[in-house]
């Protein structure tokens, strides 16, 4: 029964389906009702996750192909890489701070103003992950590491969603749901950027265009013709710097170079399409079913959900988000090594899945000039984070390896720290009390 539930709980479609059962009975409603709800929320985010798959897949042939062509070597933040690591050495003490954490959760949002439920399972095992790391190292006991690590993550899963709701009113239109998204701070960052040099600059969803290029305006087609000529200059330059079979041998089948393109573009913007579709399917389903969790056990709670949930409310700013958050990580690559720094290199899905996420942040609060330079300046801070994490997680035995979003960097520097700190004043003789 344990296992059954610490694994419900870290799968996401599963999460989601547990949580509209539980609204959907708080509201007493009948046996076909509930079932129906649950299996739609559960398939709502199995269908976003089969787009985010299609993504992620078109996009690590691009970043493959871009490190390839321009002969770069560093560190890929990669948020997955890392948890593993950690899971397979902390699995049962990771897995109890979750379930914990996710208790507290309710706790902090029953007794306290910040009334948001995180519902991001893997964001959720990720800090979960990080936490049990850090006090694990800094030779903390177990139970010491369960109990802390537990009621912070609970704090955490409601204080960042509550950073930036006001950004998500402006974006959505209402206050029904909340980010629940470890890179809040960088999303933050980018809205406060927006909104500084904004001024009276339109949404950059209201960019007229002249009537032959009116198919720009439909997401679809303008994410085909934006990603094409991208994959081509890549694909070209590792073509002519590397040769016909490093290439070949890179993207996996013998294809000629603008087929190959072609086709990848085509994926992506159908890895858009799917994500947007399981958006719709989750909010239909869970916003009704969370009423019952806000009415009766957490009143005026809010739901905090993934961050592709923003994207259909300014697909424009997606697609201008990812491709100015990526310029921006190259940006800082360049500094990296006019620094002497270690380089982080911009990976291809954070920059995407974050770097849209900022456009559409730095859009609502500062429209098109705020979106370009938000989204820009996101780019940045997420390539210069991890450097200030990488110490940390160094001297914890993860060598070579950070995790992407700013949240994690911005909690792992501060948590990696204050644990040595306390670790001092134990050896000196003032002991935690278990």
């Amino acid at each position: 029964m344990t296992r059954f539930l610490l694994d419900a709980l870290s799968t996401p479609a599963l999460l989601i389906g547990l949580i509209a059962v539980l609204g959907l009975a708080l509201q007493k409603s009948s046996l076909d009702v509930i079932v129906k709800g649950a299996i739609k929320a559960a398939l709502g985010f199995v269908v976003l996750q089969c787009g985010g798959q299609i993504l992620c897949m078109s996009l690590e042939t691009f970043g493959k192909l871009f490190e390839e062509a321009f002969h770069l070597q560093g560190v890929v933040p990669n948020n997955e890489a890392i948890t593993s690591i950690a899971i397979g050495e902390l699995g049962l003490t990771t897995s109890l701070i979750m379930l914990f954490g996710m208790f507290f959760n309710l706790v902090v949002a029953r007794f306290t103003p910040m009334k948001y439920i995180f519902l991001t399972g893997h964001h959720t095992l990720f800090m979960a992950a990080l936490i049990a790391a850090v006090f694990h190292a800094s030779g903390y006991p177990m139970v010491t590491t369960i109990v802390i690590g537990s009621v912070l993550l609970g704090f955490l899963l409601a204080f960042f969603p509550s950073l930036v709701q006001w950004v998500m009113r402006r974006i959505t239109g209402s206050d029904d749901f909340a980010l629940g998204h470890f890179g809040t701070m960088g999303y933050l960052f980018a809205a406060l950027i927006g909104k500084f040099v904004g001024g009276r600059s339109k949404s950059i969803e209201e960019i007229a265009f002249p009537k032959s290029l009116m198919f720009f305006r439909d997401t679809t087609l303008s994410m085909v013709l934006t990603m094409f000529p991208l994959f081509l200059i890549v694909a070209l330059t590792t073509y002519f710097s590397s040769g016909e079979a490093r290439f070949q041998e890179i993207i996996g089948k013998n294809q000629d170079i603008i087929v190959f393109c072609m086709i990848e573009s085509i994926i992506f913007a159908a890895g858009i399409y799917v994500v947007l579709q399981g958006v719709r399917l989750i909010l239909a389903e869970i916003l009704p079913a969370f009423k019952g969790i806000s009415e009766r056990l957490v009143p005026h709670a809010k739901p905090a959900m993934d961050c592709p949930l923003v994207f259909p409310f300014a697909p424009n700013a997606v697609l201008v988000g990812f491709l100015c958050s990526f310029l921006g990580g190259l940006t800082g690559l360049a500094v990296c090594g006019l620094l002497k720094w270690t380089l982080i290199l911009p990976g291809v899905i954070p920059h995407f899945f974050c770097g849209a996420t900022a456009g559409v942040f730095a859009n609502a609060t500062g429209g098109r000039r705020g979106c370009v330079v938000g989204a820009f300046s996101h780019g940045l801070l997420i390539t210069f984070l991890p450097i200030m994490l990488l110490p940390v997680l160094g001297s914890l035995g993860f060598q070579n390896t950070t995790f992407g979003d700013s949240d994690f960097a911005i909690v792992g520097t501060i948590l990696g720290h204050l644990a040595m700190l306390f670790k001092e004043y134990t050896i000196n003789g003032i002991n935690l009390p278990f």
